[in-house]
Order: C-alpha cells, then sequence, then structure tokens
C-alpha cells in the first residue's frame, strides 16, 4: 500500500507582502502529478491547511479545488492544525466521507479510523491541552498528557484490528525535529515538546506542524511544508513522504521534492560591496534577508538594493563590531536622513517589508501637512 504524506500547505500565506497562492496551486498540481505517476492509493494531509481560522475566499477555494482533484485520483484523510479552525475545517465532513476525503478535526472521534486498504488510518487533529483535559479527564494540562491519551484510544482501536497496519496522522511538536521561526508557538507550561515513544507500535505516523522534513525514526516522519515561510527555512528542501507499507511489517519511504517558486537568501555586508561584488551575481534572482554592516546606515539603502536585487524583502542593520552608530545619540543618527527616510524604517520594522510607493507617499504628504500647518503658526 502506497501513501503520500503532506502538511503545512497553510493556505493563503504570504511572504513577507509576496502573494504565495499561485506558488500553493503549483504545488497541488505537483501534489496530482505525484498521486497520479506513483499509484497513491491515500493521501495523507497532516493539518495546518490554511494560515488562519478564517481563511480567505481564494485560499478556500484553492483548496476546494485541490481536494476535488485529489478525490478524483485517490483516497484522502486530512486533520487540523493549530492554525486551522477545526469547527470550520470540519464543516460537511460526513458528507465528504461518501467522496473518499476524511476530514478529521473533532477529538471526539479520535480511535474511529478510516479503512483504506489494508491499513486503519488514524486521525489525531491539532489537540488544545486545556480544551481536552476535562473531556479526556487527564492529569495534567499538557501537550504529551493530550497526545498520550489520544494514542491509547488509537491502540484500542486497533488491537481489535490486528489484520490491519496502523496508521497516525498527528499535528504536534515531537522531540527530534527542530523548529523555525514560521510556526506559531504552542508551548503550554513553557513546554510544548511530545517524545516520540508516544507512537511506539504503529506502523507509520505522519506528522504535521513543523516546517522541516524532519525524519524522528523511521516510522515517525514530519514531512514538512510544501513552501518556505520564512528565511530560516533557506536551506530545506519542500516536499513530501512517498511512503510504501510493505508485506511482513517493513515500510520504505522516499521523499519527492516539491517545485520551488523561487529560491531564498540570507547575505550580509557593506551596501557598496553587495552592489558592486560579482561574487553576489547567483542571488539577483532570489528572494533576499539583507542586513548591512555599514559603520553608518546608508541612505535609501532598500531603493539602492533593490536596483541590483530586485526581490530583497527584508532589511536590516548591524553595524560590523558595533559601529561607531551605537554610541551616538539617536539625534546624532538621524540629524543627516530625512523624516520620509526615518519614517519608512518604521514601517519596515513594524511589517518586516519595506514601505510601498503607496506608503511613501502618504507620508511624505503628511509631513508636507504639517510643515504647512507648522509654517501657519
Amino acid at each position: 500500500m502506497r501513501l503520500l504524506h503532506t502538511s503545512d500547505w497553510h493556505l493563503g500565506r504570504s511572504f513577507h507582502r509576496e502573494d504565495l497562492l499561485a506558488a500553493q496551486a503549483a504545488f497541488v498540481d505537483h501534489l496530482v502529478e505525484t498521486v497520479t505517476a506513483e499509484r497513491v492509493d491515500c493521501v495523507l494531509v497532516s493539518g495546518d491547511v490554511y494560515d488562519r481560522a478564517l481563511p480567505a475566499v481564494d485560499a478556500v477555494r484553492l483548496c476546494d479545488e485541490a481536494l476535488e482533484r485529489l478525490a478524483a485520483l485517490t483516497r484522502v484523510v486530512l486533520i487540523a492544525g493549530n492554525h486551522d479552525s477545526a469547527r470550520r475545517l470540519g464543516f460537511g465532513a460526513a458528507l465528504m466521507d461518501a467522496a473518499g476525503v476524511h476530514v478529521r478535526t473533532d477529538f471526539a472521534d479520535v480511535g474511529e479510523p478510516v479503512v483504506v486498504g489494508d491499513a486503519a488510518i488514524y486521525g489525531i487533529p491539532y489537540l488544545e491541552p486545556e480544551l481536552v483535559r476535562q473531556p479526556w479527564e487527564l492529569g495534567e494540562r499538557s501537550h504529551a498528557a493530550a497526545l498520550a491519551e489520544a494514542m491509547r484510544r488509537v491502540r484500542a482501536d486497533a488491537a481489535a484490528r490486528r489484520h490491519l497496519r496502523s496508521v497516525v496522522l498527528a499535528h504536534a511538536f515531537v522531540t527530534g525535529g527542530e523548529a523555525s521561526e514560521s510556526e506559531r508557538d504552542i508551548s503550554v507550561g513553557g513546554s510544548s515538546h511530545v517524545p516520540a515513544s508516544v507512537f511506539d507500535g504503529v506502523d507509520y505516523a505522519a506528522l504535521g506542524h513543523l516546517h522541516g522534513s524532519w525524519r524522528i525514526t523511521d516510522r515517525v516522519r514530519y514531512s514538512g511544508s510544501p513552501l518556505a515561510y520564512s528565511f530560516s527555512e533557506e536551506k530545506h528542501v519542500k516536499g513530501s513522504w512517498l511512503v510504501d507499507l510493505r508485506d511482513g511489517g517493513a515500510i520504505a519511504a522516499e521523499f519527492v521534492e516539491a517545485p520551488v517558486p523561487r529560491r531564498l537568501a540570507r547575505v550580509r555586508g557593506r551596501l557598496d560591496d553587495l552592489l558592486t561584488d560579482p561574487a553576489f551575481d547567483r542571488l539577483e534572482d532570489r528572494w533576499l534577508q539583507v542586513t548591512l554592516t555599514d559603520a553608518r546606515r546608508p541612505s535609501a539603502a532598500m531603493e539602492r538594493l533593490r536596483r541590483r536585487f530586485p526581490h530583497t524583502l527584508v532589511l536590516g542593520f548591524e553595524p560590523e563590531g558595533g559601529g561607531t552608530e551605537t554610541a551616538r545619540t539617536w539625534s546624532d543618527r538621524v540629524r543627516e536622513r530625512s523624516p520620509l527616510d526615518i519614517a519608512g524604517d518604521f514601517v519596515a520594522e513594524v511589517t518586516d517589508g519595506p514601505a510601498t510607493s503607496a506608503e511613501r507617499a502618504l507620508l511624505d504628504e503628511a509631513f508636507e501637512t504639517c510643515r504647512r500647518k507648522e509654517a501657519m503658526a
């Protein structure tokens, strides 16, 4: 039996103001092509289908299209992640079951599998410890306690289905994986980790939440997100796990790389060097996070960078050796810069992206109004 394990689509998410919907649609195309070419028996989607509880209309439309196309080819089991609204994602789940799309978002259904071929597939949606503690009579409020109880229910059901393989989908932070900057913190009581041993005994655990593809054990893996959602994922290879459940309990897993809309890079240096050194030619088509190390903050740095690197998205400033600027007063540091440049830096700081031309025009108009009022006073 062949499974395709994917997760963390985050449909509707942008990347430092860059719209990713077209790239997400390209991933759906890739997913459909992989299911067809590899004759996949079931697609596993381990949570965070959307980026937020109230997804945009275009994101919902893309999800609808993805599930319709996949359902025409294979079975799909999908769970809610911590970014999803369990109630909204689970709407119409009973009706979709008949179409071969099995959406599992309610913790009350944990332990009731979807049977596909010779496998019982158990969906464990993201479990908020506070919400399940009382109904499940847990002794403590923690992710470890919640997932342990969920797996107790899975094992109790699986014990009565010994003729079937057991597969689990879960959305959690399992020890052995590594976080990036784009996952939402799910810590409770200072801890978000769950031991991998909680999945002992299952044939395969398809995990979601972490955005890197991590092999915790041969049978416990993260597929990671299909696209990079932070510059900390610069070195990630994105894709899905193609998993074969073989006779005798053996498994084999192969990573299938996803299409890359544009590569990422982080670079630091003095502005003049970045603008003139041929060694940086290879970065001209990448999304960039740039950290300038000039002793003094260069004027109009973002505009100058974008003449050579049009896809610069994030600009930071860290003077080499601490620089002389850190010892200067705020008044000294801003004296040679225009109010528009200072305000533009503020916008970039609070929005993780440079001020747009429209925002700069609005700021310019505001400063001009202030100047006129001051002149009339």
